[in-house]
């Protein structure tokens, strides 16, 4: 019944919280300064320092609980389904709803919006000069994961959340379910061993499975964790601060993620309602490893039974699309990435070349002259 209150609360409010000025894939500093220039009256919105590129890196900071929560976005540039959620969430913290002053009443969050906009701006994974910030938490060479690390040091959070998406290719388990939001509690040992503070972040994730599973029931997965130190995340854990990172993925048919997103938003919101009223212990940390691990068995588009060239055999061809940047928005251009025996595999758009109407469909998307 709590459930089923929570979701009534969260769902059909959504709408009045997405921010509409900000959609689609390409989202960059120029959408969202002038945003986060309208949060200064309630917040403390501010600049921590400049990317490779002197673009400015802002943080938010709001609330007055004890309980601290960083979060961090587009740490990879291409990466902004969840810069999108959490504008939406800040339109939520902003209103005046029961949960939202509840929160802010017990916690207070410190939140970049987009901690490599070079990255951003030129929509790619990596920052100006090719780094990836995720694989630079060790060195600390960039001037973005200094930021980062500064923040960590400064705000000394009690929460971290890692906000990133992934690509089209995973799936839940072994299922034809695509990974639409997939979570890790990184390890903080080679061992992977369950630290106080990692089980406490495999507890929040159970939370969120728990609603989430209720809006795209076998559609959340469980992330690689294997360790690796040079990760922001790993990093944070050991130094034993519970952290999780967030990975949006696709929903059926929503490239521009704007579904992924909404849901996304649900999860934020309730990890956060269940940090504020102190329900972590509610939640059975070991219920974490009954959430399937991501593969990584999908295709955008799968075509089965293409003639082969010169031979009377058949093979199954294979298609993901590539984004690239054109004219401030994103495109999404099919390239075959693997053929023959895919068996086994799933494909977000699947086609039979022996059905005419397949086939048909094929060359009305222009297709066919990939096969």
């Amino acid at each position: 019944m709590k459930l089923l209150r929570a979701i009534m609360i969260t769902k059909p409010a959504y709408t009045k919280f997405k921010e509409i000025r900000v959609q689609g894939r390409y989202v960059t500093n120029a959408h969202i300064i002038p945003l986060l220039e309208e949060k200064k009256e309630g917040f403390e919105v501010e600049t921590i320092g400049y990317s490779v590129r002197k673009r400015p890196i802002h943080s938010i900071t709001l609330g007055s609980g004890p309980l601290k929560i960083l979060m961090w976005s587009q740490m990879h540039g291409n990466e902004s389904t969840t810069t999108k959620s959490v504008l939406d969430l800040l339109n939520f913290l902003s209103a005046n709803e029961k949960y939202s002053q509840h929160i802010r009443k017990q916690c207070t969050l410190r939140i970049i919006p987009i901690l490599n906009p070079d990255g951003a701006a030129a929509y790619t994974r990596v920052n100006a000069n090719q780094v990836d910030l995720n694989r630079d938490a060790k060195t600390r060479s960039q001037p973005e994961s200094t930021i980062l690390r500064g923040e960590y040091d400064s705000f000394a959070p009690d929460f971290c959340f890692n906000l990133h998406d992934q690509r089209t290719i995973y799936n839940v388990g072994s299922t034809p379910k695509p990974a639409t939001l997939s979570f890790l509690a990184p390890a903080h040992n080679v061992e992977r061993s369950i630290s106080e503070t990692r089980r406490t972040a495999m507890q929040l994730i159970v939370a969120m499975n728990e609603i989430l599973e209720t809006l795209i029931p076998g559609q959340i997965g469980r992330y690689d964790d294997t360790f690796n130190d040079n990760c922001v995340g790993d990093t944070f854990q050991l130094l034993n601060t519970p952290t999780i990172l967030f990975e949006a993925g696709h929903f059926h048919e929503d490239y521009r993620r704007e579904q992924t997103r909404e849901y996304l938003f649900h999860a934020l919101v309730h990890v956060l309602k269940t940090i504020a009223e102190n329900k972590i212990e509610s939640y059975n940390g070991n219920a974490y490893f009954e959430i399937p691990e991501n593969q990584k068995d999908f295709f955008d588009i799968l075509v089965h039974n293409v003639p082969e060239e010169n031979s009377n055999k058949r093979k199954d061809i294979g298609i993901l699309f590539t984004e690239v940047l054109a004219n401030g928005k994103i495109d999404f251009e099919p390239r075959v990435v693997q053929a023959g025996n895919l068996e086994g595999c799933f494909g977000h758009q699947t086609y039979d070349f022996l059905n005419t109407a397949d086939l048909k469909e094929l060359e009305k998307q222009n297709f066919r002259e990939l096969l």
